[in-house]
């Protein structure tokens, strides 16, 4: 697998000059098999730009396998430009509602008044997909998801292949109220997905201090992140889902903080930028 990051800004797009080392675009990660399958994890503002590429290369199927539908993970897949190419087909997997269909909850993002063009419009071949229970296959690659601790119906994903392992939590608060270095593993949301990964892209949102405010949001402090992937033995960690408050400076700042945390065993904990390229074959 390779893999090449997007967007890793969380909540809303914060372009602009402070921000430029890291990037401003919300989520999306493009996953690439072994077979050259494009499989990307969520639809942020990143996804514009990654479309672009993968029209001009027209692959046979793309799979789109999205976090959870808030917006800062949706709000770019109507500017996705394979998504009204001809002849394109698009596996778009996300998390199961009691409520409504995955189409059904797509299409109020995508309808008039928030969106000119209607999910019915689109020239692509769109298959939906709620996500299974059970582990499925994506050519050579084997998906699991698991619902996390955030706001509404929201999963985290673990893509395996050739023995290695991608694990992707962008919006995740391991636990409320309970020492998480000590609890029981069966208690810590995300640990079976995160359990000895290759490389682990966590949300890292915010500093202790912060969190302190934020108990609750959904979010993880750079100390629950850091000691979660201790406990998991993940083999690397990337810092995700930045605060779009935080500038260059002051992710850097989180990353020492990171760093020292982690102790001066393995792999240092790294910021995820827009360029980020990882190696996992």
């Amino acid at each position: 697998m390779r893999v090449t990051i997007w967007g890793c800004r969380g909540s809303v797009a914060s372009p602009g000059p402070e921000t430029v080392r890291y990037g401003g675009n919300t989520p999306c990660v493009e996953v690439r098999l072994a077979d050259g399958t494009p499989v990307i994890l969520d639809a942020g503002t990143g996804i514009r730009s990654l479309g672009a590429r993968l029209l001009a290369e027209r692959p046979a199927e793309i799979h789109l396998l999205l976090s959870h539908l808030h917006l800062d993970h949706l709000v770019g897949l109507g500017f996705f430009q394979p998504l009204f190419a001809p002849g394109m087909t698009i596996h778009l997997w996300g998390p199961q509602s009691p409520v409504e269909s995955l189409e059904a909850r797509i299409s109020r993002y995508m309808s008039p008044p928030l969106f000119p063009v209607q999910l019915a419009d689109v020239r692509a071949d769109v298959v939906m997909h709620d996500v299974p229970e059970e582990p499925w296959q994506i050519g050579a690659a084997t998906v699991t998801a698991d619902p996390v601790s955030h706001q509404g119906p929201t999963l985290g994903y673990r893509l395996e292949e050739g023995g290695r392992t991608l694990t992707y939590i962008p919006d995740h608060e391991p636990a409320i109220g309970v020492d998480l270095e000590h609890v029981e593993q069966d208690w810590i949301s995300g640990f079976r997905l995160a359990d000895r990964a290759d490389i682990l892209l966590h949300d890292a949102q915010y500093s202790a201090e912060e969190y302190a405010d934020h108990v609750g949001w959904g979010h993880s402090s750079i100390n629950q992140v850091v000691t979660l992937a201790k406990r998991a033995n993940a083999r690397e960690l990337v810092l995700f889902h930045h605060d779009p408050f935080h500038n260059d400076a002051e992710l850097e700042a989180l990353e020492v903080e990171a760093r020292r945390l982690w102790g001066g065993s393995g792999t240092a904990p790294v910021l995820a930028y827009e360029g980020m390229e990882l190696d996992l074959s």
